[in-house]
């Protein structure tokens, strides 16, 4: 099942994003008081000349050399404040755009942090980090502009339409007359560059995902000599980003060109219209040069406003893109009401559990019912698909129940906060994952501000003081990415020592030692009984001498629990279990 896409109205995410601007409301009112300052000093000018014109025109005696000089000074000035305004805008503009860019990534990885498993099963992780990355850059220059750009348009479109009505009436109708078809066409274009650019963001995303699927397997594409294969995928991947590419520049092309056509026959309007309202006296010379300046910035602010276009179009499109993941459920929340879990003793029952998968409704369980004392080591049997991996993951919520309750010492998981449920569960898993930083970083990850002398004894209590001793840098030895510079027996006992400084009353192990070779598996499973002693222990194993010693074994299939005791008193049954345990042993 892939990840939803809806489609947002311009309108909304207009409303969802204006609220970002409100802690900084003060820099953006500065800016856009600077926005206006730049502007009026540029409407002045053709203002100056349109009076030099004309009184040379007409009285070129009453011109001095003192009045040049004054209205020199105070275009000075102007363009003084000008460049002061300006420079804060390009300063303080884009900072502010850089804050809010801040603020909606963070807002963007809490929300992350809080989506279930199934969102993550559905979406790639490339088109994530696109999403919370690459599409947000642009909210920068967005957020900046936007305000911005339609507020300096705003004002010169409205000056420069009173002073022109001034001068000439119905030469200005002829002009504006024009602008509404330009806006039209143009906003049409702009409506086809949308899709364009909401097709390249989600292919740069496609390309990221390709891109870190193959590197992330590369050991996997080396053993079985399949770069050419690789290369195929990412050149198709490629090729497709290049169509879309080469469309968006289309439409571009178009775009620009059509906002030359309208900027032509403005100019022919003001060229031929203006030469002849000249010739007839029914315009000054020195107002038609001024025309001609107010009408060159008409036609810049409208150039540089459709233009501005295609950049808001970028940022709708991270916009839309952010909320996306803003608007994909949290699953799995504190209820109104939960409570800390105080003093867990880890009695565990399952009440008629019924579960099935809420993204493909693969059903799991139907009426389990299951209930583990405190301190019992209980071990999990059965064949792939049955189920075991799915049990264990609802008792920390990584997946809700669909129907009946699950209980904590006599309380219902659901009436705890999710944090203190998750922090008196430790997981020691099959496919450890170990975070890019040093040794001492990733034990540490199993208690915030944990020293030295706390990581050391859980490496201890977990058998990998040893060997981390004999590393390069010792516990500062740098993993690698997911630890790749470490053997997968080191990786899982440093993961092993990352719950023992948790310390947690319940313990969760998802086939801890199946991916080892004899030796490590040897070494793990004697730091595995160090850290189940006195806890809840859930094991789930497919080497079944690793769970001989449990208290209680269940066999679970897809008909739910159809077996359970300790090792003896199943093989006495001659049922399941003893089929797995004598054709373990045939293989040996």
């Amino acid at each position: 099942m892939k990840e939803k896409e809806r489609n947002y109205e311009t309108g909304e995410l207009m409303k969802r994003f204006i609220p970002y601007f409100k802690p900084y409301k003060n820099i953006l009112f500065l800016d856009l008081f600077c926005a206006a300052l730049t502007t009026l000093c540029e409407l002045v000018l053709p203002l100056i000349m349109r009076y030099i014109t004309n009184e040379g025109i007409s009285n070129l005696a009453a011109l001095s050399v003192g009045t040049i000089a004054k209205l020199g000074f105070l275009y000075l000035i102007l363009r003084i404040i000008d460049c002061i305004a300006g420079y804060y805008m390009a300063n303080m503009g884009h900072v502010m755009g850089a804050f809010i860019e801040t603020d909606m990534r963070r807002n963007a990885y809490a929300h992350l942090q809080n989506l279930s498993n199934t969102y993550y099963n559905n979406t790639k992780v490339g088109q994530i980090m696109g999403r919370i990355t690459n599409d947000l850059f642009d909210v920068t220059e967005f957020a900046h502009h936007c305000p911005e750009e339609f507020f300096i348009a705003g004002i010169k479109i409205l000056v420069a339409f009173i002073i022109l009505m001034r001068v000439h009436v119905g030469l200005t109708l002829l002009i504006f007359v024009v602008v509404p078809v330009m806006l039209l066409v143009c906003i049409k274009l702009n409506q086809q560059m949308k899709k364009v650019f909401r097709k390249q963001r989600g292919q740069v995303g496609e390309l990221n995902a390709r891109i870190e699927d193959s590197l992330l397997g590369h050991k996997v594409v080396k053993a079985f000599a399949n770069e050419e294969v690789e290369k195929e995928k990412f050149e198709q991947d490629n090729g497709k980003f290049l169509e879309i590419k080469k469309e968006s520049y289309r439409y571009m092309a178009r775009f620009q060109t059509s906002v030359k056509i309208f900027d032509g026959l403005m100019y022919l309007i003001v060229l031929v219209a203006g030469g002849i309202f000249m010739i007839k006296g029914w315009i000054l010379p020195g107002d038609l040069v001024a025309y001609l300046l107010y009408v060159s910035t008409l036609i810049a602010t409208i150039r540089r406003i459709i233009e501005f276009f295609e950049q808001f179009q970028r940022g709708m499109t991270g916009i839309e893109r952010f909320l996306e993941i803003m608007d994909a459920d949290i699953e799995i929340f504190d209820e109104p009401g939960a409570k800390p879990l105080e003093n867990p003793k880890g009695e565990i029952i399952f009440d008629e559990v019924e579960f099935e998968y809420p993204d493909d409704h693969n059903q799991v369980f139907q009426n389990l019912n299951l209930k583990i004392s405190p301190g019992e080591k209980v071990a999990i049997v059965g064949p792939s698909g049955g189920g075991k991996t799915t049990l264990c993951n609802l008792i920390p919520r990584f997946y809700d129940v669909t129907k009946g309750r699950i209980y904590l010492d006599g309380k219902e998981i659901k009436s705890l906060t999710l944090k203190s449920l998750r922090e008196n569960i430790g997981m020691v898993q099959q496919e450890v994952y170990l975070f890019s930083g040093t040794v001492f970083e990733n034990i540490a990850y199993g208690k915030k501000n944990a020293s030295m002398e706390e990581v050391v004894a859980a490496a201890k209590a977990a058998g990998a003081h040893e060997f981390i001793e004999k590393l390069k840098d010792g516990y500062h030895t740098y993993v690698g990415e997911r630890g790749v510079k470490l053997s997968g027996g080191q990786k899982q006992r440093i993961s092993i020592a990352r719950v023992f400084l948790k310390n947690p009353p319940i313990i969760i192990l998802d086939e801890a030692t199946s991916a080892l070779d004899n030796e490590s598996e040897f070494e793990v499973a004697k730091s595995l009984e160090r850290l189940s002693r006195g806890r809840t222990t859930l094991t789930i194993a497919h080497r079944l001498s690793s769970i001989q010693n449990s208290d209680r074994i269940l066999v679970l299939t897809e008909e739910g629990i159809v077996e359970e005791g300790n090792h003896h008193s199943l093989l006495e049954k001659k049922g399941i279990y003893y089929q797995f345990f004598t054709t373990a042993n045939s293989l040996k």
